[in-house]
């Protein structure tokens, strides 16, 4: 397997907590985590798949540090990564734009050329929209920490096993 990594605000409290599960249940890839808050634009290339920690804030939008990342992300030519995100929402209390973030840095990644891999099943959770739904899946794990913690272990290392099967 390439090298791997697993991009996330260091600073975040849940995100944070996927993150590591993620790192444990990955523990013989090659994986390194990187603070997308001191994220360089050669680091991000540097790696052939990644990871991406990207909660929906407020009423759907990008995290501000992903949201600052975003000019640099639109002038890269990302043919041949395979990129897999994780979101964090809240499906009862933002039900019209639950992970909307990942949809939204979907479209913006695919756009330069990614590969979206890890769509997960949106059964099983119950929200008015989603920007990151294509179908029946979204375009990446789905966590919901306030209403479905109890889920999230086994969440990820489902998606976990999933996603070393897809990357390249």
């Amino acid at each position: 397997m390439k090298k791997i990594g697993l991009i996330y605000s260091f600073n975040t409290n849940k995100t944070s907590k996927i993150a590591q599960r993620i790192l444990e249940a990955m523990k013989d890839a090659p994986i390194e985590a990187v603070n997308v808050e001191t994220l360089t634009e050669e680091q991000f290339l540097s790696y052939d798949n990644l990871i991406l920690g990207v909660p929906t804030w407020f009423d759907g939008e990008l995290p501000n540090y992903w949201d600052e990342l975003g000019p640099a992300l639109e002038d890269m030519n990302l043919k041949g990564k395979y990129v897999a995100m994780f979101g964090l929402g809240d499906q009862v209390n933002y039900a019209e734009n639950f992970l909307d973030a990942l949809g939204i840095m979907a479209v913006l990644l695919e756009s330069r050329g990614a590969k979206i891999v890890g769509h997960t099943s949106a059964k099983g959770y119950t929200f008015e929209s989603s920007k990151a739904l294509r179908g029946n899946q979204f375009l990446g794990l789905a966590i919901d920490f306030e209403n479905q913690a109890n889920k999230n272990k086994e969440r990820v290392s489902a998606w976990v096993e999933q996603i070393k099967k897809e990357f390249k």
